[in-house]
């Protein structure tokens, strides 16, 4: 069954690129942008269009973007720079500027790339090493300000404290709908919307307009609803339910997903900055640069920021919580080849997640078709023996 609501932000996903080019012929700007915090309540308030750029899975981008930036740079980050290297995606081509966070340091890098290379008009925000401490907040807020004043002079336009308030209010509303449909797929016993649905539905969001995407988001989970209360009462499905992490799986790249999925492997939820990880927590409580600062100074942390402490490592709380919340068997943790800050901290989700009892998948990959066999021989046997320790009782 497709829901209605489903197709419909598909048909809207493929006119957007056309609706776009209507806004931009009456004087709207578009602000492509790639990393993970940008914060996107800024560029919609001053009227500009905000798009997430970036693919993944297309081993071409990947040898394209290899001319313009290291070998030793992740592949998402290569494929990257290939897709705007290339300047053949419609994204890429309308966005009149790119932004670039420090959030991960390759960003940086390919933010550098981008303007040497591509000509294309670069903005820049800062990101501290360390979440924690009072300076690091300061100087994140300090950022905030010279990113908005930036995009004021590129917009022409002043940031109202009225736009400002409406923006955040529309992105609130966003994520509390994104995370409802995530709750959906984890915890009906027959859910009516899949983990992989939903995750099609955030990609969607990158592009869509924001308002018309908060309707679409607001509707479906009203249709989940009422699907689900008219649904049959049968008995749950027995698949092993699988939690997915480590590093970016971007709008392209299936391999992974369509193998577990092939192997009657049940994805429930994720641990993903490409994923639900951008919308738990985050709400702005102050309608100000400031309260938006904050806000996404209190988001999950994402991989790429160190965290010498594990009693304040908030993504090893949010992976606890994200297991406990879907009712996970077994936890695969994909590193992207190069994606340093990913695979440096297997071994610690490895520990932590030993101590929890939870099996444990390592699958580090790229993306070439060359290992494909590889990955489903290895997902299979993790399978089977989840699904063994399921039938058996067994513990870790």
């Amino acid at each position: 069954m497709v829901l209605k609501i489903l197709q419909k932000i598909r048909e809207s996903v493929e006119r957007r690129p056309r609706e776009i080019d209507v806004a931009k012929k009456d004087g709207q700007k578009v602000l492509g942008w790639i990393g993970y915090t940008i914060p996107e309540e800024i560029i919609h308030a001053l009227g500009i269009i905000p798009v997430r750029l970036g693919r993944g899975g297309d081993d071409r981008l990947v040898e394209i973007g290899s001319r313009y930036i290291s070998t030793q740079n992740c592949v998402f980050v290569r494929a990257s720079a290939g897709l705007l290297a290339e300047n053949k995606d419609p994204y890429v081509q309308k966005s009149d500027a790119v932004a670039f966070d420090t959030t991960c340091m390759q960003v940086y890098r390919l933010g550098e790339i981008t303007k040497y290379y591509f000509k294309k008009k670069t903005f820049f925000l800062g990101i501290p090493r360390n979440f924690q401490t009072p300076h690091a907040r300061e100087y994140f807020t300090k950022e905030v300000e010279g990113f908005t004043r930036r995009l004021e002079e590129f917009s022409g336009e002043t940031i109202s404290s009225d736009a400002l308030a409406a923006s955040i209010g529309l992105y609130n509303n966003i994520r509390e709908a994104i995370r409802t449909l995530y709750a959906h797929a984890a915890h009906d016993s027959l859910p009516v919307i899949t983990w992989r649905e939903v995750y099609e539905v955030v990609h969607a969001g990158y592009h869509l307009d924001r308002q018309e995407y908060l309707t679409f988001l607001q509707d479906l989970v009203r249709e989940v609803r009422e699907t689900h209360g008219s649904a049959v009462d049968e008995k749950p499905p027995k698949d092993v339910r699988i939690l997915l992490s480590g590093s970016v799986i971007a709008p392209g790249d299936t391999k992974l997903i369509e193998i577990i999925t092939r192997l009657k492997g049940n994805i429930v939820a994720d641990d993903l900055w490409s994923g639900l990880d951008p919308y738990l927590q985050g709400e702005v409580r102050e309608p100000t640069l400031k309260g938006i600062a904050d806000a996404y100074m209190d988001r999950v942390l994402p991989p790429a920021i160190p965290c010498l402490d594990q009693s304040t490592d908030t993504r090893l709380d949010n992976l606890k919580r994200g297991i406990n919340e879907s009712s996970a068997d077994g936890v695969i943790y994909h590193s992207l080849r190069y994606c340093d800050s990913v695979t440096f901290k297997g071994l610690e989700i490895k520990e932590f997640l030993r101590h929890e009892k939870i099996p444990l998948l390592e699958i580090h990959t790229e993306y070439a078709q060359s290992d494909v066999e590889a990955i489903r021989t290895r997902s299979e046997a993790f399978i089977e023996m989840v699904k063994f320790r399921k039938q058996t009782g067994g513990r870790i």
